[in-house]
């Protein structure tokens, strides 16, 4: 494995659990609105106390990145949370990660089974997936999580923050399935597996950052080349 890729993957995945840090979350970001994403999920770890972030897209799946199973044991699924202080009781969860991912940029995403499907409401609703023959991904776009606010400094938020971000054209992007976006705002420790929204439809994942001269490169797996191997694993996981 890469030993840039394998230091950018430990500092999304910092390890933390509920209550942990300051009103922190997603560089350059703002707290969002209470229980305004509802399709966001907090995926933690009660052995390891390892988090990530995820996003529901069906009664009984949550979709992250593949790369949160590295420190994963026992994770569980938290929804309809605004504010870490506050967690609903968790649901057990099978994983499903990419079978394709190697520990490097591409086939980042996994899926969780939760045992126990969604109830759906005002605060806990499904994110549209892209459609196989429209997924040009849009320059306006939002991306969240409970992360760090300061790079190269872990304090994670004990709330949902959330940043609009505008995609730039880059070459350098690693993989055909990962988006690429330098900026010095953005997504930064603990903010693996969340989403990036682009007019209500989840385009990508978060999956990893690193430094570079001018700001931060930060790369989304890019959902709409997966949606075979989606389809495939929820058919063959009915509720």
């Amino acid at each position: 494995m890469n030993i840039c890729w394998f230091i950018t993957i430990l500092l999304l995945l910092h390890s933390c659990s509920p209550g942990d840090g300051m009103d922190h979350g997603i560089v350059g970001g703002h707290a969002s609105v209470p229980h305004s994403r509802p399709y966001m999920v907090y995926i933690l770890d009660s052995i390891t106390h390892t988090a990530c972030d995820g996003f529901l897209v069906r009664e009984d799946f949550v979709m992250t990145a593949a790369h949160c199973k590295m420190n994963f044991r026992r994770p569980k699924v938290y929804l309809g949370v605004s504010d870490k202080k506050f967690l609903p009781h968790g649901i057990e969860v099978d994983s499903f990660p990419h079978p394709g991912f190697k520990n490097k940029p591409g086939n980042d995403i996994m899926l969780l089974k939760l045992k126990t499907p969604a109830t759906l409401n005002k605060t806990v609703t499904i994110i549209d997936l892209p459609n196989p023959w429209n997924d040009k991904i849009l320059k306006d776009c939002l991306v969240m999580g409970w992360g760090s606010m300061i790079h190269k400094h872990y304090s994670p938020s004990t709330v949902l923050r959330e940043l609009n971000v505008t995609l730039k054209n880059l070459t350098h992007c690693f993989e055909p399935d990962v988006i690429c976006n330098e900026d010095p705002f953005g997504p930064a420790q603990g903010d693996s597996g969340g989403p990036l929204v682009c007019k209500d439809i989840v385009m990508g994942i978060v999956s990893f950052n690193m430094e570079k001269t001018e700001g931060y490169l930060t790369g989304y797996t890019r959902v709409s080349q997966h949606l075979l191997w989606i389809n495939e694993i929820m058919k063959k996981n009915n509720i």
